[in-house]
Parts: C-alpha cells; sequence; structure tokens
C-alpha cells in the first residue's frame, strides 16, 4: 500500500499558501465585501492577551472561510506580518486525511525554520473532519502559548458541544450566522438608497425610515428567497440554480452527512423527512404529536433530531407562553424557525409578495434577524382566543416587550385586529413603552385604539432595524493594537 510522502504533503501546503512565494499574491475572495462581523473578529485573531484558540462556527455557505482568506489578506497587507509566519490547511482535503495537526505543524515550521516562541498565525478550515480534533487542538494551545490559533467547522453541533467539553478555557466560540437584511442591502449597494437612518445622540432615539417602500419590500422579498447567503447574492447563475446550490450542497451535506456521522443517526431518510415537514411549516406553531403524525417520526425521536437541528444552525424552536406569560410545563407546543428563509425557498420554489406563505416566512426572518444579536429570550403567546407573535422575558421571566408581526396593512383599519395585543398589555401591566408595536406590509405610523397608542412599521423596514442594531459598530474598522 503506497502512503502519502511529505513530499506530496509539502507541495499542497506550499498550493495552500500561495503567499509564502509572493506576499503580493491575490488571495482567494480577498477582495469580496467584508461582512459586519469580520473587524470584530479580526480583532480577536490580532489579540495575544489570552492564550485561546479562536473557533468560527456556523451554518455552510455563510462565508467563514471568505472572512479566514480576508484576514490572512489584512494580515499581510495591514499589518504587514511575515508572509511566512501564515499557515492555512483545510482537513477537508484528502491528502492530509489521517495526519495529526501536530505534525502538520511540524512540517510547516521546519520548511520555514520557525521557533516555539515565534507568534505564529495557524489557520485549520474544517476541522471536524478530524477526529478528536478538539484534544488536539486544546494540545497544541497549550504546547504553543505563542502561537495565535484559528479554526473553522461547519458541523456546528459537534463544534459546540465538544469545544464546551473539552476545550474549556481554550477555545474562543466565534458564531458566523446568515446575512441580515441590513448586511445584504449593503452588499446590493442599495442600503443608503432605501432606509434613512439618523442617529440621535441626545435623546437615544435613532430613527429609521424607508425612503421607497415599494423597493424596499421588493428587496426585502429577494432576501427571504436567496439573501442570507454571500454567494447568491453576487451569483445570478446561483440563484437560477438556487435548489442545486441550497439543497445539495447545504442541506443535504447536514442532513445526510455531518449529523448522522456525528450522532450516529441510521435513518437519514426519516430525519429528512422531519426536517422538511418542519421547513415547510416555519414560523407556524407544530406539537410533538402532530409532528410525529405528519413525518411519521416516533416522539422520543423527534426530541432528538431537534436538539441536531437546531445545533447545527438549521432551526430554531421557540417556546410558547400564556397570555400571563407563564411557561408551560410540558412543551407539547411550540414554533419551529428556519434560521435562514432563503431555506424554505430551497427547498419548495420562490415565492412572491401574494404568497400565502408571505406571513410565515417574514415572521421567521425577523426571528433570524434575532440571532446576531444577544438577546436569545424570546417566546410566543397563544392562549383560546389571542397570540402575540414575538414576547421578551427578561432574566426573571418577566415581559419587557412584545410585537405583532403582520405582512397586512388590514389591522391599520380594521383595529379588531388589534385586541389580542390590547389584551396581553393589560394583563402585564409592567411592560416597558407605552406603546405597541406592529409591523404591516407598507404602513408607518401611529394611531389611538381603545385608549392604547400603537405604532406601525413596515416588516421590511423592522427586519433591516432589528439586523442593523445587532451588528451595529461591527462594520467599523478598528486600530489594531
Amino acid at each position: 500500500m503506497l502512503t502519502i510522502s511529505e513530499k506530496e504533503i509539502l507541495d499542497r501546503l506550499n498550493f495552500d499558501n500561495p503567499w509564502w512565494e509572493d506576499r503580493d499574491t491575490s488571495i482567494n475572495h480577498s477582495q469580496h465585501p467584508k461582512r459586519k462581523y469580520f473587524f470584530e473578529f479580526y480583532e480577536n485573531i490580532l489579540d495575544r492577551s489570552v492564550n485561546r484558540a479562536l473557533v468560527l462556527m456556523g451554518p455552510r455557505r455563510v462565508g467563514k472561510t471568505v472572512m479566514v482568506m480576508q484576514s490572512i489578506s489584512e494580515l499581510i497587507h495591514r499589518d504587514s506580518i511575515d508572509n511566512k509566519k501564515i499557515l492555512f490547511l483545510s482537513l477537508e482535503t484528502p491528502i492530509y486525511t489521517g495526519i495529526g495537526l501536530e505534525k502538520l505543524l511540524n512540517i510547516f515550521n521546519s520548511l520555514h525554520d520557525h521557533k516555539r516562541n515565534d507568534e505564529l498565525y495557524i489557520y485549520f478550515d474544517e476541522i471536524q473532519y478530524l477526529r478528536d480534533w478538539e484534544v488536539h487542538l486544546k494540545s497544541l494551545v497549550d504546547s504553543y502559548p505563542s502561537y495565535k490559533f484559528i479554526v473553522t467547522g461547519s458541523a456546528a453541533a459537534a463544534l459546540r458541544l465538544k469545544s464546551n467539553e473539552s476545550g474549556a478555557g481554550r477555545f474562543s466560540d466565534y458564531i458566523l450566522p446568515p446575512l441580515t437584511f441590513a448586511e445584504y442591502l449593503s452588499f446590493i449597494n442599495k442600503e443608503a438608497e432605501l432606509v434613512t437612518y439618523t442617529e440621535d445622540f441626545e435623546s437615544f432615539d435613532d430613527q429609521y425610515s424607508a425612503n421607497n417602500i415599494e423597493e424596499l419590500n421588493k428587496e426585502f422579498v429577494n432576501y427571504l428567497n436567496y439573501g442570507g447567503y454571500p454567494e447568491t447574492v453576487f451569483s445570478e447563475k446561483i440563484r437560477e440554480n438556487q435548489s442545486q446550490y441550497i439543497k445539495s450542497d447545504i442541506i443535504d451535506k447536514v442532513l445526510l452527512r455531518d449529523l448522522p456521522s456525528l450522532y450516529g443517526i441510521n435513518d437519514i431518510q426519516e430525519l429528512n423527512r422531519l426536517f422538511t415537514t418542519l421547513a415547510y411549516n416555519t414560523g407556524q406553531e407544530v406539537s410533538l404529536d402532530g409532528l410525529s403524525k405528519d413525518s411519521g417520526v416516533a416522539k422520543n425521536t423527534i426530541k432528538r433530531y431537534l436538539e441536531y437541528l437546531e445545533a447545527a444552525f438549521l432551526i430554531k424552536r421557540v417556546e410558547r407562553i400564556d397570555n400571563n406569560c407563564k411557561r408551560f410545563k410540558r412543551a407539547n407546543f411550540f414554533k419551529i424557525y428556519l434560521t435562514n428563509p432563503s431555506m424554505r425557498a430551497a427547498l419548495f420554489g420562490q415565492i412572491d409578495p401574494t404568497s400565502q406563505h408571505m406571513g410565515a416566512l417574514t415572521e421567521t426572518a425577523i426571528y433570524s434577524q434575532w440571532q446576531h444579536g444577544s438577546i436569545d429570550s424570546l417566546y410566543y403567546a397563544r392562549w383560546d382566543n389571542g397570540e402575540i407573535d414575538i414576547v421578551y422575558l427578561n432574566d426573571l421571566q418577566k415581559p419587557q416587550w412584545f410585537i405583532e408581526i403582520k405582512w397586512t396593512d388590514r389591522p391599520f383599519s380594521d383595529h379588531k385586529e388589534l385586541d389580542n395585543c390590547i389584551t396581553f398589555k393589560r394583563k402585564n401591566p409592567n411592560l416597558q413603552g407605552d406603546s405597541i408595536l406592529v409591523t404591516s406590509k407598507t404602513i408607518d405610523d401611529e394611531l389611538i385604539y381603545r385608549d392604547e397608542r400603537f405604532v406601525f412599521k413596515p416588516s421590511s423596514l423592522y427586519a433591516y432595524i432589528v439586523g442593523f442594531n445587532s451588528l451595529k459598530g461591527m462594520g467599523k474598522r478598528k486600530k489594531a493594537p
């Protein structure tokens, strides 16, 4: 049996690190627009005050490798780091299969005569393809405190669980979600054209307005259909074959390869049926009994699958409360949201503004904006005669605010549709603020109904606001320490 020679490994390392030969070489993807997350990520790479590996996690195709390449370009061209002190290798490359991280590192060090106390930058892409990667990486962090280790991986379940178990104190997790609606508008150079933002430093009451709500809504629908993935935004060819790109390259790889290999799932089609059911019903209330009946999967199995799908950043499960904001002892009913609404379009076809699914997808998109911020305690309220789409409970499980999501202007004229909001507000008198926020299709206005003040914001504008505020400040270039 032939074995891979060290020369073959060296040849591949040189191929993957072209800047070793020419520091001015054009690095793949380095000229692409930077995500808002980039500059905070880059500052963490430069920060050597804490001896930790930086673990970049997230769904497939959200731009992790692109950010890595952009950071390498910044190290070389902005901060004048010696180009031969930077190692990049993808553990998905077959030639590295079965080779330990330390052996690869030693080959790199021997090639360039690096020492143990040198300040090096070591990138391991798709690290989940290495068995027991977290054990090997922790050992490297401890053994080479002068080296900065940056790793990426798409199998978020393995990365999150194993980093918490085996890398305590040695890994810093950094999550890269799909594009926000604000990022999408920035990428297509329409942010300033479609939205006006005024920062009021005196009242701290920032103002947002849509310059052209029809065009903003048009782009919002585009965002629902394909805007969560950077590559689809820039490639018309990928958009025309979105099912192949997202379903085969993103969803199927997670469902058919990543999750089965991580958790030993034998019936892959069972998992696929469940995910398909959830994706079609994103934004809708479901139950374990209903899911079991529709998908043909046992309830105990569904519970495990939901945990796996959520850990892999495919779905977000939201618990139900009553109109007194009390949680149920048995969470038999809950809502499932796709973390990226574009996944639904890839599975079932794109939608238009009049689609019957617009309401659920609008709710899904707005929920997905929240995953970019620090707020995580979001619920929905449902009782016998009413429902509220989003309720935020503080650390004491007390309601702070709530929002009703609509893709219609009807409640602005048919006020009876607002009765649920009044019932909920009066049941919970300690809510912050004196107004009730309801999103709409085009209305940006206020009204008084039954002595309550309602503020209406277009859903597309509100999705922009949530995403923008979550990432405010991230897009500013900071001075390197």
